[in-house]
């Protein structure tokens, strides 16, 4: 029998084969032809097109000559029965190599995108109640893009009923924050906080309500679309060239692994402006659905860009009760325009 380094420069001359092909010219069995293609797949020599019996191998040369013979997108409706991240995970890559490539040419990202699309599909796996779940991928012009759409209960309105708020708006404030979740005897409700954070872009649309996450604007927007979503959809964008790091984000919102209870999610960041639709802070009530479950936290920056003035109620709740009832949380207010600065100093002096 000869070498695998003959057989492979066999591989090299053909530039695209199917195991089959390789077994036939060689004479031996298509199992043992199979073994040596994935191989050469794991130590990154061929690329895998396709997934199934007539899938076939081709070389880097190959791919570069004919990228169009390389599938840069995945789609599919999966049925919402005994469903697993990791095993959807597994089958997109098979059928997408240039993903499964990220690993070894853009490890970051590869760990970024596994992380936020387990979180996504895993959300619409356990909480949406819908019977099928749609997901499109795509990888191209250096730009990973990933949608996971379904049509159950919506995640507004599953937090709304499920913490007992006012309105769909609330339920928006609270996940802003984190750590918000309807299950949490199995969730921590770190999932789309986190998402939010590695992402280029963000979008999260449900009856009616749009919630974008732009960290390449750093900023967050809610609008009202014309059409509305049934269920709820998100979509997950990121350029592959990104220098973020899952781990660098983590470690800004989570605690260190020499304080008292180890690691933990104890750092969040809320936006002022996304809580009054009028754009005017005044009063206390405002302040307390700010407030409301940052005392889960020991680390809270207020990032007040965009808001004009606030009412000395307002900060009054922020900076002198909630302070006073939490000592032991760090209040880091930012982005203040001279009006705001003046009522926080003035309470704070108090």
């Amino acid at each position: 029998m000869l070498s695998k380094e003959k057989i492979f420069e066999f591989v090299i001359t053909k530039g695209q084969i199917k195991s089959q092909d390789l077994a036939k010219n060689y004479n031996i069995s298509r199992q043992y032809a199979t073994s040596l293609l994935r191989g050469w797949v794991n130590s990154g020599k061929l690329k895998k097109i396709g997934s199934t019996k007539n899938s076939s191998y081709m070389t880097k040369e190959a791919v570069s000559k004919n990228p169009r013979m390389v599938p840069d997108s995945f789609q599919k409706r999966f049925i919402n029965k005994n469903l697993e991240e990791h095993k959807v995970i597994a089958e997109i890559e098979s059928h997408l190599p240039l993903l499964a490539g990220l690993k070894k040419t853009r490890e970051n990202i590869h760990s970024i995108f596994y992380y936020a699309f387990s979180e996504m599909f895993n959300n619409a796996i356990e909480h949406s109640q819908s019977k099928h779940i749609d997901v499109t991928i795509t990888l191209n012009n250096n730009r990973l893009f990933f949608i996971v759409n379904d049509y159950g209960i919506g995640v507004y309105r599953n937090v709304m009923k499920s913490r007992k708020l006012k309105s769909e708006l609330e339920a928006i404030q609270d996940i802003l924050k984190g750590k918000t979740t309807t299950m949490p005897h199995a969730h921590s409700g770190e999932g789309i906080f986190f998402t939010s954070k590695v992402a280029d872009s963000l979008i999260l649309d449900s009856f009616g309500y749009q919630l974008i996450f732009d960290n390449i604007k750093n900023d967050i927007f809610l609008t009202k679309p014309d059409k509305i979503k049934k269920g709820t959809k998100v979509a997950f964008s990121i350029n592959i060239n990104s220098a973020r790091h899952l781990n660098d984000v983590f470690k800004k919102y989570t605690r260190t692994a020499h304080s008292e209870d180890g690691y933990g999610f104890d750092k969040t960041e809320v936006k002022i402006k996304l809580y009054t639709l009028g754009g005017v802070y005044i009063s206390r009530s405002q302040a307390r659905r700010v407030l409301s479950g940052l005392e889960k936290f020991k680390s809270v920056i207020l990032d007040f860009d965009k808001v004009s003035m606030i009412g000395q109620a307002f900060a009054d709740e922020i900076f002198r009760v909630f302070k006073n009832q939490y000592p032991e949380i760090k209040l880091e207010p930012i982005n203040m325009v001279e009006a705001v600065k003046f009522m926080i100093d003035r309470v704070e002096k108090e």
